[in-house]
């Protein structure tokens, strides 16, 4: 039965500020406890994005005026075309494993995709879990290939019907190529 006595457990999005960066910095450590590498290679990715000024969208969740989720969206090259072909990658999408199951990755992919349309983005990539990122439209994409992808996983979402679909290599930032 519904108690509307009952404390509402707020989650606010919001863009990332400068006084985010250790506590993003937490939140991917704790969401890739189990792969501490990787962990922190995805940290030295964000930090890499962020110095070169390429985060085109970083957002954070917060629940009682603490990080508990963070994703960030990146220009990348497709088929030879420049990273302003306004086709962005999702990466890392990171949420703390306590706050998980609640809907807080969830709304950061959708809040992330919606600031990409107001930006004028035509598409975003994603690396990820066909099961997962399926809820928001994203398709495996036969005409883009990313190298080293296993099958399957590289996923696509236009998100300007009108604008023309590239094709071929999916080149994310330098930023990606740490180690």
């Amino acid at each position: 039965m519904f108690d509307p006595h009952a404390p509402v457990d707020i989650v606010t999005l919001r863009d990332e500020r400068a006084r985010d960066v250790d506590a993003i910095g937490r939140v991917i450590a704790a969401a890739f406890a189990g792969e501490p590498q990787q962990g922190q290679r995805e940290r030295q990715i964000v930090d890499a994005l962020r110095a070169a000024g390429a985060l085109g969208v970083s957002l954070v969740a917060e629940r009682d005026d603490r990080v508990i989720g963070h994703i960030a969206f990146s220009p990348v090259a497709i088929g030879g075309a420049s990273p302003d072909s306004r086709w962005y990658a999702l990466a890392p999408l990171a949420v703390r494993p306590d706050c998980r199951r609640q809907s807080v990755g969830a709304g950061l992919v959708r809040t992330g995709l919606d600031a990409l349309r107001r930006l004028g983005a035509h598409g975003c990539v994603v690396l990820g879990d066909p099961a997962y990122y399926a809820r928001f439209g994203f398709a495996p994409c036969s005409d883009l290939a990313l190298h080293g992808a296993p099958a399957g996983r590289l996923l696509a979402l236009a998100l300007d019907a009108h604008a023309p679909r590239p094709s071929g290599d999916v080149r994310y930032h330098d930023a990606f190529d740490l180690g």
